[in-house]
């Protein structure tokens, strides 16, 4: 559950935003007066697919990374640290990376790589 509110969290704000609005709008003397039970299902479980869809296929990716990664073949990853040069960074075991949970370590670096921000060369 702590890796869903931290891979989902930021979508779950906008998704609370979202639904104020639907309430706001919804709510308003022109709609009709079950405008707000609608919209609000309506608007719910339309977030909810689409941010439930977003967690599985990140997670698959995430499998995905780990499993290519040790299997020794290269990984890119989102380089945070130095964002005017390469945007990428090429991870494989042979550069000295391994790793530990979700995140890929290297002595050359100072920051971890997080495997939801990493795709399979």
């Amino acid at each position: 559950m702590k890796m869903f509110f931290y891979l989902e969290g930021a979508y779950l704000i906008l998704a609370f935003i979202i639904l104020a609005i639907t309430l706001f709008v919804t709510t308003r003397p022109f709609m009709s007066k079950d405008a707000p039970k609608k919209g609000l299902s309506v608007v719910a479980v339309l977030l909810a697919l689409f941010i439930g869809a977003h967690y599985y296929i990140t997670l698959q990716r995430m499998q995905k990374v780990k499993e290519a990664f040790l299997q020794g073949r290269a990984i890119l990853c989102e380089n945070r640290l130095y964002t005017k040069g390469a945007q990428f960074v090429t991870i494989k075991k042979e550069y000295g990376f391994f790793l530990k949970n979700d995140f890929f370590y290297s002595k050359a670096y100072t920051r971890p790589f997080f495997a939801a921000r990493c795709i399979v060369e």
